[in-house]
């Protein structure tokens, strides 16, 4: 049996050779968290080097976990945000508050209950519930938000006070480099190649090298760690990691990684589904629940292996606009991790960060006289391009929502904008959420809104409460 039948390449209209090109695309756009998720995880007191391995060997089993479970391209790595809330809001810098294991186990533990949530038919039950229009919103939001995203690692913007960003430096060679990458995928897809944002990429590495932004590796195999792998069973401070996560403190830790863990995964499923066709026309996935099992036990082996969180990644897109069709896809893509952890100085070179000085991106700051961070400040030139072109594939979904029902309208728009503007799907998603249901409440209709609305609208009201105090 080929893998033709297998993945029914066929009927979905693809090829292995399409799926393979694909899988190989969505690595090169998620790879950057090989690099950057041991650095934020270090920061806690997490030790690199196996942070690293963990990083890599998660996103590789998880993401071939998916391919051959759903047969969706949908690939899953460390979450950003997530690893950033776990590092510097759970555990603290350096340790402060409680040890690096003891956060993992707060992982963990989040990951089982979501998992918890799923088999029970739950989570599904709350992501059919939500208006199709709605649906829509959340694709368009993550596609600006990513395409905001792509812009700022490129440098084609930057931050700077009262309008918030502003256009980048063209001196600067990364820009430069980004144009590379970005044109190249333009080009191509204006010729109908569907290799066009391979092609980018290539462009983008190319126009590095000349530019002297990156070099070919001294090395090229780096060992393995696997030293924070079953970390939330370590023995710290003469207790078991997972046991010291009963406290209110770490508990309410769960719930609100829990909470983001829901809906940020809703929604990027949601998004790729519709932009790789297999949304159902009243807003439905098929084969919700087994996406969403494996999503939740990507958050349960991220604690387990010492990655935190491994969700659904929205740069799949990317991957999907190459042609990606089927779990070949998130298949490829892990095994193209699994070489990551061996040859992560290699992949270095096309999805690492490039330091620029903080002053170069921050020039607008320090002439209103802020003052600036002294850490240099990382770029992603070479997958930048392709990161916003799969903005711009998800953002045609706002071409769906029915502007004319204010009493749906109004919360897709602000899902749209929330999103971005908040850097956080689940407040985007949030916002949108309560308003709708207000809306409904004011017009009286309040019995058209499914029980689940309410029940997630409220509780994302007391979460916003309960940050607040």
């Amino acid at each position: 049996m080929g893998l033709e039948s297998v993945f029914s390449l066929k009927k979905r209209g693809t090829n292995v050779r399409t799926e393979i090109a694909a899988g190989i695309t969505t690595f090169l756009t998620m790879c950057y968290i090989v690099f950057v998720n041991p650095a934020i995880l270090a920061a806690a007191g997490v030790p690199f080097t196996a942070a690293t391995t963990a990083t890599a060997i998660g996103a590789a089993v998880v993401s071939i976990l998916m391919g051959l479970v759903t047969n969706r391209p949908l690939a899953l790595a460390s979450g950003m945000g997530f690893n950033a809330m776990l590092a510097f809001s759970v555990i603290g810098f350096q340790q402060a508050r409680v040890p690096w294991q003891v956060g993992m186990a707060v992982v963990l533990a989040e990951g089982i209950i979501i998992l918890i949530l799923v088999l029970s038919g739950l989570r599904e039950a709350v992501m059919n519930a939500i208006p199709l229009n709605l649906k829509r919103g959340i694709g368009a939001g993550i596609g600006l938000f990513i395409a905001v995203l792509g812009l700022n690692q490129g440098g084609l913007i930057r931050p700077a006070p009262l309008t918030l960003v502003e256009i980048g430096d063209f001196s600067q060679k990364h820009v430069w480099v980004t144009l590379a990458g970005l044109l190249a995928i333009i080009f191509f897809s204006a010729m109908g190649r569907k290799s066009a944002i391979l092609i980018g990429l290539g462009a983008a590495a190319m126009a590095a090298l000349l530019f002297g932004l990156v070099e070919w590796p001294s090395s090229v195999i780096a060992p393995l760690d696997f030293s924070t792998f079953f970390a939330p069973f370590h023995v710290v401070g003469g207790k078991t990691a997972l046991v010291q996560i009963l406290t209110p403190t770490l508990l309410a830790a769960v719930f609100s990684l829990m909470l983001t863990d829901f809906f940020d995964t809703m929604g990027s499923v949601v998004a790729i589904a519709d932009q790789a066709g297999f949304l159902e026309k009243d807003g439905r996935v098929p084969g919700i629940k087994g996406i969403l099992a494996v999503d939740s036990l990507g958050a349960a082996f991220g604690g387990l292996f010492g990655s935190s969180s491994i969700t659904t990644y929205i740069e799949s897109a990317a991957g999907v606009a190459q042609g990606g069709r089927s779990g070949l896809m998130p298949i490829v893509a892990g095994l193209c991790f699994v070489a990551a952890a061996f040859f992560s100085p290699v992949i270095g070179m096309v999805g690492g960060g490039i330091a620029i000085p903080a002053g170069d991106h921050y020039a607008q700051f320090a002439k209103a006289g802020f003052t600036l961070p002294g850490a240099d400040f990382l770029v992603y030139p070479i997958t930048a391009g392709a990161v916003i072109f799969g903005g711009f594939l998800m953002m045609r979904m706002v071409r769906e929502i029915e502007w004319d029902r204010f009493d749906e309208a109004v919360p897709a728009f602000l899902i749209l904008i929330g999103i971005p503007l908040t850097a956080s799907i689940s407040h985007g998603i949030g916002f949108g959420f309560i308003v709708f249901t207000l809306i409904k409440f004011v017009r009286g209709k309040i019995r058209d809104v499914h029980p689940l609305m309410i029940v997630v609208a409220l509780a994302f009201a007391a979460f916003y409460i309960l940050e607040s105090i």
